[in-house]
């Protein structure tokens, strides 16, 4: 009688194995598509007079410097200290300098990888909040194909490279809510923020992971194993900021923070006019094709459903960073980025009820109207493209993306829920097309 009579555990063992597996390979597959996206055509064209030539000089004065120096730790442009940015993008680069030559393709692939990386860490978010996987894929794929998300991406600028903390503090953060060690690895993601971005910024993504624990899970706020876990992770960032002071030199520190917080104070003392409003909306607008349409029924059905964990994670995420783009000004600005990770969970939310729908359930008829407009608008930038001569890439990427918009109007009308896939496949294809282009850096 030493047989297993019951075997319930045994099955459930290899079910959870086989969600793991079941997991993972979505994440690489979602890592692959996102290192072609990102990773393609990296060395065209020439690296950007500014942002991205200021960084390349930054990190190249450091690689001609020994490891101990203390302009490793607080980089120089030129003779004097550059404060602009906080130093670990500039380590990065310097670092791939150690390992390979100093050209374009070599300054811009860490920030590639990184914001590669934070489409499957993208993921780990949408598994997180969602009761299902369908939603965090479809939310997934949002963020791929998101034009701003990719164009930045691709450029050796802080902006984009902060994107992948910003993910890794957030899966973490919310990770926590179930296993109290996960506090560590967010507040080590809040630290990789400031080290990047900057205090102002990082207090900012900080200031929305709190308030939508307070909303969802208070108790966390009680428990000092969570914020010691957090005060442990910060001190990475919290030893660079005040190592000045304790050096004497606490006049760097004061401009340190200064820098970091000019985008805040100095856009509320500017007044801003509905002329300069109406041009950054225009811009959102024609930036955020077609995923706004849905992320905007999304944002309504997360309203709806504002007592799920979802629904008060996309709001606060989307009230509060949406807010603090109004104040500083331009939405294509790289302060603007970490607002369309909340929209594209809005957006997945949106889809994936549209998927688990009724088939008899007709389609708002609004998405017929925006996705025909748009097909429109794209075939008129083909004949522009035409007659401008502006390369033989670039009427292609625009037939592709009015094809796409074209055939998945046509579906809606129709209330055939394979409308999605069309959307996805063919934003996915029309930004490789762009990719492989000199031009994908586009205004």
């Amino acid at each position: 009688m030493n047989r297993q009579t019951f075997i319930s555990g045994r099955s459930e063992s290899r079910i959870r194995k086989t969600q793991r597996w079941i997991e993972r390979m979505w994440m690489f597959g979602l890592l692959l598509a996102a290192l072609l996206l990102f990773c393609l055509n990296l060395d065209s064209p020439p690296l950007l007079n500014g942002g991205e030539q200021t960084i390349n000089q930054v990190a190249g004065e450091l690689t001609t410097t020994p490891l101990a120096s203390w302009q490793w730790f607080y980089p120089t442009f030129g003779d004097k200290s550059y404060v602009e940015d906080p130093p670990l993008l500039y380590w990065l680069i310097a670092l791939a300098y150690k390992t390979g030559n100093d050209n374009t393709l070599i300054t811009r692939l860490p920030t590639a990888l990184l914001s590669a990386l934070s489409v499957p860490l993208f993921y780990g978010i949408g598994r997180e909040i969602f009761p299902s996987r369908q939603n965090a894929l479809f939310s997934s794929f949002i963020y791929l194909t998101v034009l701003p998300v990719v164009q930045y991406g691709r450029l050796a600028i802080a902006d984009s490279a902060v994107l992948c903390f910003v993910m890794l503090m957030m899966v973490c953060l919310l990770r926590s809510r179930r296993d109290l060690r996960w506090s560590l690895v967010a507040g080590i993601g809040f630290a990789l923020i400031c080290l990047t971005q900057g205090i102002g910024f990082g207090l900012l993504l900080l200031a929305i992971g709190l308030i939508f624990i307070a909303w969802d899970t208070p108790r966390l706020l009680r428990s000092g194993y969570w914020w010691l876990g957090w005060i442990l992770g910060i001190i990475p960032g919290l030893v660079w900021y005040t190592l000045p002071w304790l050096e004497g030199q606490a006049f760097l520190t004061a401009n340190l923070i200064q820098e970091s917080l000019q985008p805040f104070w100095h856009s509320v003392k500017i007044p801003r006019t509905l002329t300069g409003y109406y041009d950054y909306l225009l811009e959102f607008l024609k930036f955020s094709v077609p995923w706004l349409l849905f992320a905007s029924y999304g944002l309504g059905l997360a309203w709806t459903h504002r007592n799920w964990g979802w629904a008060k994670f996309v709001l606060v995420w989307t009230g509060v960073y949406g807010g603090a783009v109004c104040l500083i000004g331009s939405p294509l600005s790289a302060y603007s980025l970490p607002i369309y990770p909340a929209l594209a969970l809005a957006g997945g939310a949106q889809l994936a009820a549209v998927w688990n729908s009724p088939r008899s359930q007709s389609y708002p008829r609004f998405w017929v109207f925006g996705l025909s407009l748009m097909s429109l608008g794209a075939i008129a930038a083909t004949v522009y493209f035409l007659l401008e001569a502006s390369g033989k890439l670039l009427p292609v990427v625009s037939s592709s993306v009015a094809l796409t918009f074209a055939i998945a109007a046509i579906l809606v009308a129709r209330r055939d829920i394979q409308f999605i896939f069309i959307l996805f496949w063919g934003m996915y294809v029309s930004l490789v097309l762009l990719m492989t282009s000199p031009h994908w850096i586009v205004s």
